[in-house]
């Protein structure tokens, strides 16, 4: 049971949630900081880390401008670190770029600040099952672990059986946190 004293970090899969928040409310236009106090409900925030992967300046010059003003709002927010992967493009503009080395960053952030006994609480933004053995991995250190998700479609269930507590991420959970 976790209460008030509890010190606790927050871990961001950016990608996850930006494509989580399109598909359930068509709009991507989250305040980070916000959404984040609302998370931590009155508990001690030790850090919040974010990541994500870096657009391609030259395949997609519009979208890097836009995402680098966003990267400049999350590095704006206090106790925040903004951690970043990259985008490899394949045969673009005819196949999407994908990700490397974001969920492996998470992962070892989250595992290395547990060892090193940082936090009391880890609270997991993402829907992915691939963070499953990482939070077994971070209970069984006798940490706290909770995952933020959007409904149970089109998330884990693996990853709500390893969770000590799910906080469902809805229109109530969002209210106050829109640009």
């Amino acid at each position: 049971m976790t209460d008030k004293t509890d010190r606790l970090m927050i871990f961001i899969d950016g990608s996850n949630l930006y494509h989580s928040l399109k598909a359930h409310f068509r709009r991507t236009d989250i305040d980070i900081g916000r959404f984040c106090s609302k998370l931590l409900d009155r508990r001690r925030l030790i850090r919040i880390y974010y990541y994500n992967a870096v657009v391609g300046r030259k395949e997609e010059p519009e979208r890097y401008r836009h995402q680098q003003a966003f990267f400049a709002s999350i590095r704006a927010i206090p106790y925040c670190e903004l951690r970043l992967g990259r985008l490899v493009y394949i045969n673009w503009p005819n196949t999407p770029p994908f990700e490397k080395g974001v969920d492996i960053q998470l992962t070892t952030d989250l595992l290395t600040h547990s060892f090193k006994n940082n936090y009391d609480v880890a609270i997991l933004v993402a829907g992915d099952s691939d963070y499953v053995d990482a939070l077994q991995a971070v209970k069984d250190n006798g940490k706290n672990v909770e995952v933020a998700l959007f409904g149970k479609e089109r998330t884990s269930l693996l990853l709500r059986e390893v969770a000590d507590r799910v906080i469902t991420i809805d229109g109530r959970l969002l209210r106050g946190c829109w640009k």
